[in-house]
């Protein structure tokens, strides 16, 4: 299944896509999709619907994150080997893992805000995985069951805050709108190998990253068992795995950042696509 939520912010509508690509309805089945939702018993009786038979949405307009009350935003850094290359930075020996906001959730096609006196933010294409079930030290041999399912992340990074102010990377990885999910949650039994997903991006329509998962320095079940053994993993949390090169921060002979007016494009095959376009601090289009 497809999953998605759509409407304005605070009324939002639980969805589903059809095999035709058309939304439909399921807010007569279900109030929300939730955390909940995402687990086997919140799964099944969705599979059992017969999506001919719920409304078409003809109009969905936003489409908002896919899912409501994702507990944790984990990140795992540097894990292309290509990637860790373009940042002058060793491919690591153990995932490296940082924190994102959940603050900074926003919808596929929702406006991304620059931070007040930001100069240096930037792009990261990224393969997000659901959790569906609670994971404490898992098995790397059991990790892709408990995944829910796979969505498209955008980690967009202000590299000064990461990298120049001291500190960890979570303050330049948190800042609001700087985490775009979805637009659906494709659940993993429609997903035959997550090692094996073409990802890209565009800014202003010239392509900038061309990847595929296969060139993860540390795969899905990999990242599942390694986080599960630092932190418990509830369902509706959510780990993006890290970004093929071609960043901006990466662009040769000089680094290129994000300015007020440029539109982002990005997409992972058979996970949907995403577009933001990128605002100068706005706090009325961050909770408008």
């Amino acid at each position: 299944m497809k999953l998605l939520r759509y409407g304005a912010k605070g009324a939002e509508k639980p969805g589903l896509v059809d095999a035709q690509g058309r939304v439909r309805d399921l807010s007569g089945k279900i109030a929300d999709i939730t955390a909940e939702t995402l687990t086997e018993a919140g799964l099944a009786p969705l599979r059992a619907l017969e999506a001919e038979a719920l409304p078409v949405v003809e109009r969905p307009g936003r489409i908002a994150p896919p899912w409501r009350g994702m507990g944790k935003f984990v990140c795992i850094g540097l894990n292309y080997a290509d990637h860790a290359a373009e940042s002058g930075l060793p491919v690591p020996q153990e995932p490296v893992v940082f924190m994102k906001t959940t603050s900074a959730v926003i919808g596929c096609n929702d406006a991304v805000v620059l931070p007040r006196d930001s100069r240096k933010s930037d792009w990261e294409v990224e393969l997000g995985v659901v959790i569906g079930r609670k994971a404490r030290y898992v098995e790397e041999a059991d990790a892709l069951a408990h995944v829910a399912g796979y969505c498209v992340v955008n980690d967009l990074s202000e590299r000064e805050y990461q990298i120049e102010r001291g500190g960890t990377w979570d303050k330049g990885k948190g800042c609001d709108t700087f985490g775009p999910v979805g637009p659906w949650l494709v659940t993993a039994d429609e997903v035959a190998d997550p090692q094996a997903l073409d990802l890209w991006l565009e800014v202003n329509g010239k392509r900038m990253q061309d990847g595929n998962t296969r060139t993860m320095v540390f795969g899905v079940a990999q990242l599942v068992s390694y986080v599960s053994r630092f932190m418990t993993l509830y369902p509706g949390d959510l780990i993006s795995t890290g970004t093929p090169p071609g960043v901006g921060m990466g662009q040769k002979p000089a680094a290129v950042y994000l300015q007020p007016g440029d539109v982002m494009r990005l997409g992972i095959a058979g996970l949907g696509e995403q577009q933001q376009r990128v605002h100068a601090w706005d706090p009325q289009l961050i909770d408008g």
